[in-house]
């Protein structure tokens, strides 16, 4: 049994770790803090990688039950040393091995592969089916509610150290812990791996989640008599719907998102040469991707000459026509999100709404801090795209949260003629949107500035940019 003294001693050997380690009775978190290839060539049976700087400092540490035993890890003990008296004058009972892995007398791990799952996977484990797989996200309840991965459960770190917790938990369920950055989770990964519960975290967490494209057969040309077909491209995490417009060997992309490359992949996939790209307005809930996949397909960037863009492109204005293979498309400047937000109607059968609107409510006019004019243009274009014909197929640039996605999403001018707020006269239409309170999404000044500006954009920084919900609806009620 590990006495009290050796669990709060500065510096532990390799038996005493070991005891540590097969004691259930202490509640325990070894971090190797080696660089990740040399914790993947062999490590202690037990622990997990981790990098301590300053990162971890504001977003782990906090979250980190302060009744753990924390043991560090290194080559010689040279900096799990100093590390551990830093986390302790932070008052963590924390210590280190002494001498490093170096004195570790026991067997090594190998590898790393059983405790991660990248988003990818995830997703199409998820598109199989959803029964067995149990998501945990290990985030405070506030974080939680702000937004999530659709079923997730919500169980924050330092309650996976609390034994009455942890037995409540599933074991015919394979579990996957979840945080902002995958830090937490990892530590969530062994902490259910002390009370004999095997999870893997997800690679990367919800930046990475948010990253996750999957796109679905809207209209299939190749099966039609005549073209176009249409593609829908759905951001998972982020609820942003892009589409590919395909004719003749030929295709056009509407809203891309990052990664730009998975349009390539994707009209390759299906036979087509992307040769244009174009926005529907200056998005401000994620980075557009438009000047990227313009720039690695060769193709032609088209954007609305009523916003500002700093970088050339062919500027499109109401009643502009776009031609595609043997299809056609028009352009319908439709104010009310932004001043320059135009829609895109295809052979006049298909519309393109961008955040205008969506199958399930309308866009929000207050992005741009114009709320009372954007809503009078708002209630003008909602008149405008509702005297068209009723069989149109309405395809948005966004969903909700919680809609099934499976089938695609999109509605018909028919359909939107119904919701309730579309019933309202101007001035109780008005009314209703400008009082209309609703959070703004996160990062919107930034990815605004970004979205104008020429040049390329860091790919790194654009899923900590994105990270949230997209938030530019109002509910169709």
């Amino acid at each position: 049994m590990t006495s009290e003294l050796q669990v709060n001693k500065t510096s532990i050997d390799s038996n005493e770790l070991s005891n540590l380690l097969q004691s259930r009775t202490v509640p325990l978190l070894v971090f190797d803090l080696r660089p990740k290839e040399d914790f993947a060539s062999a490590h202690i049976d037990g622990s997990v990688h981790a990098v301590c700087d300053a990162h971890a400092k504001e977003t782990i540490m906090p979250k980190i039950p302060k009744d753990a035993k924390i043991v560090l890890v290194c080559d010689d003990g040279s900096v799990s040393g100093p590390t551990a008296e830093m986390m302790r004058s932070y008052g963590f009972n924390t210590s280190f091995l002494q001498g490093g892995i170096k004195t570790w007398n026991r067997n090594f791990v190998r590898g790393n592969t059983d405790s991660m799952i990248p988003a990818e996977e995830l997703w199409q484990q998820l598109s199989q089916g959803r029964e067995n797989v149990l998501i945990i996200d290990v985030r405070e309840p506030d974080e939680f509610s702000d937004f999530r991965i659709d079923g997730s459960t919500n169980v924050p770190l330092a309650d996976l150290f609390n034994p009455a917790i942890v037995t409540r938990l599933p074991r015919d369920k394979e579990i996957v812990t979840v945080c902002p950055h995958g830090n937490r989770s990892m530590v969530a990964v062994f902490a259910l791996a002390r009370n004999g519960i095997k999870a893997k975290g997800l690679y990367g967490g919800l930046a990475a989640w948010g990253q996750v494209l999957s796109s679905k057969v809207i209209r299939d040309g190749k099966e039609a008599a005549t073209s176009p077909e249409i593609i829908q491209v759905r951001k998972v995490g982020k609820g942003c719907l892009s589409y590919i417009i395909g004719s003749k060997g030929e295709s056009l992309v509407i809203d891309p998102v990052y990664p730009a490359e998975k349009y390539v992949e994707l009209a390759r996939d299906r036979g087509l040469q992307i040769t244009k790209v174009m926005d529907t307005h200056q998005h401000a809930d994620h980075v557009s991707a438009a000047k990227e996949l313009a720039r690695i397909a060769g193709a032609e960037l088209l954007m609305s000459s009523y916003e500002q863009y700093d970088f050339d492109s062919k500027r499109l204005a109401d009643g502009d026509r776009i031609s595609i293979g043997q299809s056609e498309i028009r352009a319908i400047h439709t104010p009310g999100h932004t001043a320059g937000s135009l829609s895109y109607l295809l052979d006049e059968k298909y519309l393109f709404t961008g955040d205008i609107l969506f199958a399930d409510g309308i866009g929000r006019p207050d992005l741009r801090d114009k709320a009372q004019e954007f809503a009078v243009d708002l209630y003008d274009t909602m008149q405008r795209l509702l005297s068209l014909h009723s069989n149109i197929v309405i395809l948005p640039a966004h969903h909700g949260e919680g809609v099934d996605a499976a089938s695609g999403i999109s509605t018909t001018i028919e359909n939107a003629r119904k919701y309730p707020i579309l019933q309202l006269s101007e001035k109780e239409f008005v009314h209703k949107v400008t009082r209309t309170v609703l959070p703004r999404p996160m990062n919107y000044e930034k990815i605004i500035h970004l979205n104008k500006l020429a040049g390329q954009i860091g790919k790194n920084d654009i899923s900590d940019l994105e990270l949230g919900p997209n938030r530019c609806a109002i509910s169709a009620s």
